[in-house]
């Protein structure tokens, strides 16, 4: 069956303006940025501060990248948020607005038990009228879509995947072969460091943070694996891990990638997370990004 979900899909940050409010004109620019490379849109993720936008700013977010993107390329949005209430709300805004299919995240901050995070993903599921995709990113939540927590998932008709943002090859590897075992259910590569691993093993897509920088490079990766050019693609596949390796290793990563942009010269503001970058680390990152060849 094929995936709702595939390729390169950029996990697009959402831009500010200078009193802090989204700046939606700048978002087009960023959806334009993509979708010149052939990337997909992957919105309200953690890239784009999702947690940090209140629910009228998520929906349109999402609205503003599916009118930008125009049919050319596919719009994911990222419905997930603690109540299970408030994340069918989205869904249900994002049913109207005609997108491929969602992905939701496990709640975050209480404690869920796997029977837990069953019966919200089932029920997730029961009620949207789109394709669903875990996400699990326990690194932040506190929670673990374990493999055999996705497994009993994978056999529900509407949930179609996972993205795997654990960050580890072994985790991203059990989802595999528990998607070995369902038809229906596609892994979606989540770590940047892991884009050419996992279309190697099946994933059918990839959700890149780094490809807000360098959108090229990334949409290489898949474009050499396809063409099964595997000596071209490991070394662009260098060059993303290296890069990816230097610029995130400074701070919280997806607040890296937004003020990376902003040093590339795209007026997108400053993130919403609370991290603060001085002078002497956007010196840096724009070293980092000179001797990469990105600037």
């Amino acid at each position: 069956m094929q995936q709702p979900i595939s390729g390169v899909n950029a996990a697009i940050i959402t831009p500010m303006n200078a009193q802090g409010e989204v700046d939606y004109e700048q978002l087009k620019v960023q959806v334009d940025r993509q979708k010149k490379c052939g990337n997909n849109i992957f919105c309200g993720g953690t890239n784009g501060e999702f947690f940090a936008l209140t629910t009228e700013e998520r929906i349109k977010v999402a609205q503003t990248c599916y009118e930008q993107a125009a049919g050319t390329i596919n719009v994911t949005a990222h419905i997930g948020a603690v109540s299970l209430a408030e994340t069918l709300k989205l869904g249900h805004a994002m049913e109207k607005l005609g997108l491929k299919a969602v992905s939701v995240i496990t709640p975050w901050f209480a404690k869920l038990r796997d029977q837990d995070l069953i019966s919200y993903f089932t029920q997730v599921a029961d009620t949207i009228n789109l394709p669903i995709y875990l996400y699990n990113i326990p690194a932040r939540t506190g929670n673990t879509i374990t493999p055999e927590v996705a497994h009993k998932l994978a056999d529900h008709p509407n949930i179609f995947g996972i993205k795997d943002s654990a960050g580890s090859y072994d985790s991203l590897h059990a989802f595999h072969l528990v998607s070995q075992q369902h038809d229906n259910f596609g892994v979606l590569t989540g770590p940047d460091s892991l884009i050419l691993k996992g279309f190697q093993e099946g994933s059918c897509g990839c959700i890149s943070g780094i490809a807000n920088i360098i959108p090229e490079l990334v949409q290489k990766v898949y474009h050499h694996f396809n063409d099964q050019q595997t000596d071209q693609a490991e070394a662009v596949q260098a060059q993303v891990t290296a890069l990816r390796t230097n610029l995130y290793g400074m701070a919280f990563a997806p607040a890296v990638v937004k003020e990376s942009v902003k040093v590339l010269g795209y007026a997108v503001g400053n993130s919403r997370y609370p991290v603060i970058f001085n002078d002497a680390e956007r010196a840096q990152m724009r070293q980092i990004l000179t001797e990469a060849q990105v600037l």
